[in-house]
């Protein structure tokens, strides 16, 4: 595997951490809040350390869009789409 690859599977880890948010994200939605020191949380911790640090410089580029109550990250869709690009042309 050369440094191409590498880069693509770093890529592609990140791309699974994301999804890993939404679910998680989901979860909190539908089953509300995590109790503290449940395997939720720590989960929810961990998930947020990793990629709040790659979400948040993109936040200040492409704020939410907000429609009535709702809020949409579009920062999440533009960097989501953004890895999937870069890792089709590796």
């Amino acid at each position: 595997m050369g440094l191409l690859g590498l880069v693509s599977f770093a890529l592609l880890l990140v791309q699974l951490v994301l999804v890993a948010r939404v679910i998680l994200d989901w979860s909190v939605t539908l089953a509300g809040p995590a109790m503290p020191g449940s395997f939720r949380s720590k989960a929810l911790d961990v998930v947020y350390t990793i990629t709040e640090p790659i979400l948040a410089p993109v936040r200040k580029v492409i704020p939410p869009l907000r429609a009535g109550g709702v809020s949409i990250d579009l920062a999440f869709i533009v960097l989501f789409l953004g890895i999937s690009v870069i890792r089709s042309f590796l």
